[in-house]
């Protein structure tokens, strides 16, 4: 290799002639991308809230707490700052729209069985029993055996008044679809669902995982469901007392055609919870358009992460969730800075930063039940979360394609910004991951447009591995060049969607 010094006249040279290239010809796939100095002023920036938002000062940014007090100061002040008006719509509360929040904390529980007139002993040890309201109590209700629910829909007469007896085979020990046999029987009559773990979930997994404290909207704290839990060898004792064998239930639940049978048991189920009130706040800005009449474009972004969630012995016990979703806020932020900057726009532009994503997308739900405009009024929504995962020159994926009428659109706009989209709905399998999915349940048309899911496998490996831990944080450095690309792509996304000669209030 041939080393020689450069003169300045000679890089300055090779320099323009580069920028030159750049603008003329297309970037080669295996070529990686040139960052300017307006990308790296950007990362910078990007970079300076993600500092101050993950930092221990501000203890995890957990909706009630002072680390909400100073999340939602700063943002509040960078964004009055950059010029932008309190969009709450409402005088007595500008700028931050409360959100009041019930937290439940499960606090005890009774089983006791019945089988042929006596009671029948069980160690506590061996049962847990669930409600999702304060107090529930079920009195001597008999029980049904259903095999694994798998079979056809149960009638309401055949549930009602009774307990299903569901066995768990190979459940995974958590995640989105584990209670919905659970909850499918209790809509469809029963009183309550005992769940026998005959197969890899343990009880005490259940207890890690169930017993959690679990979050909801104020107004939405009228549940009251029993779900108990209980193990294979407990249950086949009672069974036994009661003159039946559960391994005989079992084999007979694997043959077609099985039909639920009555068991000779009754059982007492009673929980209750710990209530505790939180008052949180989603902060809502605007920059004013000149026909307000015209409809509007939302961004959001959730600000909330987990607090204190870490325990000794470990020694970082603090949740910053830099990438998750500090990196999403600083994006929300520097695209309202970006907009602020250029000519005023047709639409008003509403910018959120949300409440209590990472409990249930309850800020964004809150927003729903009381926009401060009328949803319909909404052309467009684009979520932002956790976009610093992605290099720059990533593909872009839409999540939530083919859940609205944006996709075609959004391809316009990604062409006159050279920027490519990868094909399919690969990323929908993260679709109810997000706030987006909120929204869309209210019949918003929400989004994500970013890079953070035009490689999915960067994606997966941060939920395998940093995702909602104490190592989410800047100890090591974070990819920040899919996010400033992010913030490109969303700014012209933005002025696109604001402007009503390109995309009509309701779009075909």
């Amino acid at each position: 290799m041939i080393r020689g010094i450069v003169s300045s006249a000679v890089r300055t040279a090779l320099h323009s002639a580069a920028l030159m290239c750049a603008a003329t010809l297309p970037i080669l796939a295996t070529a990686a991308p040139m960052v300017s100095r307006a990308d790296r002023e950007l990362e910078q920036r990007l970079l300076a809230h993600i500092k101050v938002l993950a930092s221990d000062d501000f203890e995890g940014r957990k909706p009630g707490t002072e680390g909400e007090a100073k999340t939602l100061r700063y943002l509040g002040k960078e964004w009055f700052d950059i010029g932008l008006v309190s969009g709450t719509n409402d005088p007595s509360h500008e700028w931050f729209a409360p959100v009041t929040l019930i937290a439940r904390e499960p606090s005890g529980y009774t089983a006791q069985f019945t089988g042929n007139g006596r009671r029948l002993g069980l160690a506590r040890d061996q049962i847990v029993v669930l409600t999702s309201g304060t107090r529930s109590l079920l009195r001597e209700a008999p029980l049904l055996f259903i095999g694994k629910g798998s079979g056809a829909e149960l009638s309401r007469n055949e549930l009602a008044g009774r307990v299903a007896v569901l066995l768990d085979g190979d459940a995974p020990s958590e995640g989105p679809d584990v209670s919905l046999r659970q909850n499918q029987l209790l809509a469809q009559g029963a009183s309550a669902v005992l769940t026998v773990l005959d197969g890899k979930r343990t009880l005490a997994q259940v207890r890690a995982h169930r017993q959690r404290t679990g979050y909801a909207l104020e107004q939405d704290t009228t549940g009251g469901d029993l779900e108990a839990f209980i193990t294979s060898e407990a249950m086949a004792n009672l069974m036994r007392g009661a003159g039946g064998s559960l391994k005989g239930l079992t084999q007979a639940a694997a043959e077609p055609g099985f039909a639920p049978v009555p068991l000779d048991l009754s059982v007492t189920l009673e929980a209750t919870t710990r209530e505790t009130t939180i008052r949180t706040h989603n902060l809502i800005g605007k920059l004013p358009g000149r026909h307000s009449e015209a409809g509007a474009v939302l961004l959001l972004s959730h600000w909330d992460h987990f607090g204190i969630c870490g325990a000794p012995p470990a020694t970082d016990l603090i949740c910053n969730g830099a990438v998750d979703n500090a990196s999403g806020v600083a994006a929300l932020t520097e695209i309202a800075r970006r907009l602020s900057r250029g000519p005023q726009m047709e639409r008003d532009v509403y910018f959120m930063a949300t409440t209590a994503e990472e409990v249930g997308l309850i800020g964004a739900h809150a927003f729903t039940e009381n926009p401060p405009l009328p949803p319909e009024q909404i052309v467009a929504a684009f979520n932002i979360d956790s976009v610093a995962i992605a290099p720059k020159g990533t593909p872009f994926a839409i999540v939530g394609r083919g859940m609205t009428n944006l996709d075609s659109q959004i391809e316009q706009v990604a062409k006159a910004e050279r920027l490519r989209i990868v094909p399919g709905d690969e990323a929908n399998e993260f679709v109810k991951r997000q706030d987006g999915w909120a929204l869309l349940q209210h019949d918003i048309p929400a989004v994500m447009v970013t890079t953070a899911y035009g490689k999915v496998d960067l994606m997966r490996a941060f939920f395998e591995g940093r995702y909602h831990h104490p190592d989410d944080d800047l100890s090591r450095p974070i990819e920040l060049g899919g996010a400033a690309d992010d913030v490109r792509m969303l700014t012209a996304l933005t002025r696109h969607f604001a402007d009503p000669r390109k995309v009509p209030r309701k779009i075909k």
